[in-house]
């Protein structure tokens, strides 16, 4: 299992904002291949975006669906710092464990 994490930059409410994804983001990749789970956490300026992901390949794919999806939808609002993709190695909301290397 992969993960994407993004923080961004935002101005404006964060609870709007991650209304705003939940009705446009969250369809979006629920709709794509590999798609297990995706969170928003506020930070003060900060809005922290973690999904989880079948494949790295998945977790990749997501980088594109998000900025497009940003960028038509709350360019104004918020601006990406940072992105990476890595292996899960522990996630209890999405069944990983680092027992014997197996999903629960």
């Amino acid at each position: 299992m992969h993960g994407r994490m993004a923080i961004y930059t935002i101005s404006g409410d964060a609870r709007e904002l991650a209304r705003s994804a939940e009705e446009g983001m969250l369809p979006i990749f629920q709709a794509q291949t590999g798609f297990k789970s995706y969170s928003l956490v506020a930070s003060g300026d900060e809005l922290l975006s973690f999904s989880a992901w079948e494949s790295e390949e998945d977790a990749e794919a997501a980088n594109e669906v998000a900025a497009s999806w940003i960028a038509e939808n709350m360019a104004d609002k918020i601006e990406l710092k940072e992105t990476k993709t890595g292996e899960i190695l522990l996630g209890t909301a999405i069944g990983v464990s680092t027992k014997a290397g197996l999903s629960v």
